[in-house]
């Protein structure tokens, strides 16, 4: 017998068989499409180190927003490049709702001025989800260095143009563009050191690498409470209900020095509007829990929430606002 003659019924069967098996595959995956989102882990990225500002706003949220999504709400940290390699990978992300990040001012607005090339587009590339919390940063010096108010630092700066560095959370973040702008208002110098996360910051100036810094507060008042650091100013424009015995810039002497730092989850621009309407709903009802809002304050933190439009409507101020600040400085990044 040969291939001609042989009997035609497996060759039948086979794709009998093949028929059934593309028409499961295919109600298998219309189903798998029809599942309610979330149906997996969802990714909130910390583009800083662990134990950052935006980091324990993340992990305080996500405790909450977890039963609420009926998914596991997975922090996972992304460190580096300022904030820039945690907020451009998930501006490169899928849009499939099961990736976001929570940045702060650098990455978002900033480096969109301070970078000659920025290697995304925060405005483009990437989505408004809410606005989560923020905080005003503290100017601090260690306990020991014999400065005690804003002014003595600024004389200090002027007396000793060689001696002084500062630390920040990074290349662009806003604890180093308000010493960045203190420089200019005061005329004096200062060299800026970065680092990955704001506890990193306060120890450089512990460890003596640096003379002061000016980041959140999170970091600053455990290291006062323990008498190795003082603060000096608060830079938002009214003292804080957290912090209420700190004086603001203003109060130190410095009129035109405001500014606070603020956590925004984003999305990748790509991502289904009822996914981020979802996200913002249940985002919200975590920051206004009083628990959440009672840990939030514990780490020197307001919640702020809102609409997805309020945060975009936000950001693009603070674009405006920043834009000619940045130039003033003169502060470029390849």
């Amino acid at each position: 017998m040969n291939i001609l003659t042989a009997p035609r019924f497996p060759l039948t069967r086979l794709l009998a068989r093949c028929a059934v098996a593309a028409t499961v595959a295919l109600a298998t995956a219309g189903a798998m499409a029809q599942q309610p989102w979330p149906n997996k882990p969802v990714r909130i990225i910390v583009p800083y180190g662990a134990g950052s500002s935006p980091d324990v706003i993340a992990r305080i949220v996500a405790e909450k927003l977890s039963p609420r999504l009926g998914q596991p709400v997975v922090i996972e940290n992304r460190a580096g490049g300022g904030g820039n390699n945690g907020t451009g990978m998930v501006a490169k992300a899928a849009g499939d709702g099961y990736t976001f990040v929570i940045s702060t001012n650098g990455p978002l607005v900033y480096n969109t001025v301070l970078y000659k090339k920025l290697p995304y587009d925060p405005f483009t590339e990437l989505r408004p989800v809410v606005l989560a919390g923020g905080q005003a940063n503290i100017c601090a010096v260690r306990s020991d260095s014999g400065i005690t108010t804003l002014k003595e630092l600024v004389a200090a700066m002027k007396k000793e143009p060689g001696k002084f560095n500062f630390s920040s959370t990074g290349v662009g973040s806003l604890s180093q563009l308000g010493v960045e702008l203190l420089k200019v208002k005061t005329d004096t110098f200062a060299v800026h050191i970065p680092y990955a996360s704001s506890p990193l910051a306060i120890l450089a100036i512990l460890q003596g690498d640096v003379q002061f810094a000016c980041v959140p507060a999170v970091a600053v008042i455990p290291q006062v409470k323990a008498g190795k650091m003082r603060t000096l100013a608060v830079s938002t424009a009214k003292r804080s209900q957290l912090t209420p015995d700190i004086p603001t810039m203003k109060e130190a002497g410095l009129p035109e020095i405001e500014n606070l730092a603020w956590m925004a989850i984003m999305a990748p621009a790509t991502t289904p509007n009822d996914i981020v309407q979802r996200m913002n709903i249940e985002i919200n009802a975590v920051l206004a829990m009083p628990d959440v809002k009672e840990k939030l304050h514990a780490q020197y933190m307001e919640p702020i929430g809102g609409s997805e439009q309020d945060l975009q409507r936000f950001m693009q101020q603070e674009l405006r606002v920043m834009t000619p600040i940045i130039k003033r400085t003169g502060i470029s990044i390849e």
